[in-house]
């Protein structure tokens, strides 16, 4: 008997011993809830524009559901904090954590940028997005963000462009010269070069500089962009395809310090979150453009011109001229380039087997 009343003392002692103690209760009790991180977004596109400026929205939603709320986004449009044009200063500074812009805006920062949004007669969506993501070419990015204090991300792609909105057929080269077009990036370089006048400016001044004849004609994006900004009411030609944005990829800037300050778990949820967005966006572009272009070529009246054979290959070689040169004035530029064609040489010679073969006979 006393080694059984033993045994149950030892028992009642160790399952005693199992409960947390008070003093553990009462601290886990008043435990300091998870950190939260309020951040801001700031875009080169107008709030809430069809593609361009839903992506950044979409991202901000994506990172508050698989953050739990600990990290909140507000996403500003163009010149709702900063101008269109000021996004990367904006990023740097640390007036905002994160933007949404285009890399060939920036050329006047760094040169090498322009080569991340896309390259005239260059890779289409689905190259750029094996080239940045398994090709070296996000390792290439960063190193030239570096210095400014800003990690990039994938953001978006819109797939071909087109060639854009013209007053007056383009019949010829000379059709081209003394024409001044809304063209940024390497494509107004090549426009410059044969003897066009290239003009930056951002999405919501295209319509009424249009119009006003301010410039005489303009590249935006595609049909689904295209149709919400109104470009058919201001110019009637439409032409294709967009040799000069053949593959455009949008991007995220991060303040690499506001990063940084995330807990790994958080930091994982952005970049997942990027690159959802970035693919979303090609899926998008794809899915809409086919009824914009409908729209506006059976309700409104727009006369659909692919470039003469002459034009194209007067732009091919200015743009090897261009790239030649540019790529000589600036090393880090020539060290991303030459990544960038070793690249697409292979893509291109495999899809020439694949992708382009299946074109071909599918029709």
């Amino acid at each position: 008997m006393k080694r059984i009343a033993l045994s149950l003392m030892l028992l009642v002692t160790t399952l005693m011993g199992c409960q947390p103690a008070p003093q553990a209760e009462k601290e886990a009790a008043q435990a300091e809830p998870a950190q939260t991180y309020q951040w801001k977004l700031v875009t080169s596109w107008p709030k809430n524009f069809p593609g361009l400026g839903m992506a950044p929205e979409r991202f901000a939603e994506k990172v508050n559901a698989m953050s739990g709320g600990r990290l909140t986004i507000t996403v500003y449009g163009a010149g709702d904090l900063v101008p269109a044009f000021e996004v990367f200063d904006a990023v740097s500074q640390g007036t905002a954590e994160m933007g949404h812009s285009a890399a060939y805006y920036w050329k006047g920062k760094t040169a090498a940028a322009q080569l991340f949004t896309s390259i005239p007669f260059g890779m289409n969506a689905q190259e750029m997005n094996g080239w940045l993501n398994y090709g070296g070419g996000m390792a290439l990015w960063r190193e030239v963000y570096a210095p400014f204090g800003i990690i990039p991300m994938v953001g978006g792609n819109t797939g071909v462009q087109m060639g854009g909105w013209f007053n007056k057929e383009i019949n010829g080269i000379e059709d081209l010269k003394g024409l001044k077009m809304r063209l940024p990036g390497l494509g107004g370089e090549v426009l410059s070069r044969i003897g066009g006048v290239p003009v930056t400016l951002p999405g919501r001044e295209l319509f009424t500089a249009l119009q006003t004849g301010a410039i005489d004609a303009t590249e935006w994006v595609g049909p689904y962009n295209d149709l919400a900004f109104g470009l058919h009411k201001a110019a009637k030609f439409y032409y294709y395809p967009g040799w000069h944005e053949p593959g455009t990829t949008l991007e995220f800037l991060l303040n690499k310090a506001a990063f940084e300050s995330l807990p790994e778990d958080l930091q994982a949820i952005v970049e997942t979150a990027a690159q959802a967005v970035n693919q979303d966006m090609l899926d998008e572009y794809t899915t809409r453009n086919i009824a914009a272009l409908d729209s506006l070529v059976n309700e409104h009246g727009v006369e659909l011109r692919r470039w003469p054979d002459d034009v194209i290959e007067a732009l091919r070689a200015a743009n090897d001229e261009v790239m030649a040169e540019e790529v000589a004035k600036d090393p880090l530029m020539r060290k991303v380039y030459d990544n960038y064609r070793a690249y697409q040489e292979g893509v291109w010679r495999y899809h020439s087997l694949s992708e382009e073969a299946y074109n071909e006979i599918r029709q």
